[in-house]
């Protein structure tokens, strides 16, 4: 579903504030497949979700989803197949607007229609169904504006738009590492839920080890602008934060993992 081949950005190339944002990167990712992504502050990550998303575009490589070259696709393009959650709750909603609203503007997106804020009965009871599997009862206040949420219950809101018409990939940006823990353990809840459901793509950055244990197929650690290591299959199962707390500090330490490790 997601190809980067040999991508590479640099910021400020030829000054002495050059940064290798990503070096020689390449990442392959499954239809249906779920992957966590870890690293140190400046390792990547963010750059990595710029790149595809079409943020930033990048020196060099190729990025491909579904078969299709993206590599110079504006974002806005890129938008119709590729939903993204950050961080701030705030940044997926827009205030001022009801939750029926907010939802209309994502149940329109790609298509060729203005944006109205009545709402048909079919889409409205198409909205409570989308809300009622939250479980949150945001299915009965429809009228309510979002920024009068907490930021659990938007950052709900926020996954509900970004899935609402199925991307082909939905990026995941450390879209829990704002809330209160009962909060994240909810929006955790219902992003599983969500990729199950509708069989997502999903790449999820996260600054949390036990996230990266129980969330997803794999797990891949970037430093430095690349992709360090991965863990997959058998290993994927038997995994421990304490395992991946010991590979980051080997890299914290300034050592790099040798092809041994690497391999192992």
């Amino acid at each position: 579903m997601l190809s980067l081949d040999h991508v590479s950005v640099i910021f400020n190339q030829g000054t002495p504030n050059e940064v290798r944002a990503l070096q020689d990167l390449s990442l392959f990712v499954d239809a249906g497949e779920f992957i966590t992504v870890i690293g140190s502050n400046g390792a990547g990550k963010s750059t990595l979700f710029n790149v595809i998303s079409g943020a930033v575009e990048p020196k060099a490589g190729h990025i491909e989803l579904d078969g299709r070259d993206i590599t110079h696709w504006p974002e806005y393009r890129r938008s119709h197949d590729i939903g993204r959650v950050f961080q701030d709750p705030r940044l997926g909603t827009c205030p001022g607007l009801t939750i029926r609203e907010n939802l209309s503007l994502a149940a329109i997106h790609g298509r060729r229609a203005g944006f109205r804020r009545d709402v048909k009965a079919d889409e409205e009871a198409w909205f409570i169904e989308q809300l009622a599997r939250q479980q949150l009862g945001l299915e009965r206040r429809l009228d309510a504006d979002v920024a009068l949420l907490s930021g659990g219950q938007r950052q709900a809101i926020t996954l509900a738009m970004a899935t609402l018409v199925k991307p082909k990939l939905l990026l995941l940006d450390e879209h829990t590492a704002a809330l209160d823990p009962n909060a994240a353990e909810q929006v955790i809840m219902l992003t599983q839920q969500l990729a199950e459901a509708h069989d997502l793509c999903v790449v999820m950055i996260t600054h949390s080890m036990q996230q990266a244990c129980d969330l997803g197929d794999r797990v891949i650690m970037m430093n430095r602008g690349r992709i360090v290591f991965e863990i997959a299959g058998e290993e994927r199962k038997n995994l421990k934060p304490a395992d991946l707390i010991d590979r980051f500090h080997s890299l914290q330490d300034g050592t790099e993992l040798s092809d041994a490790q690497l391999l192992s």
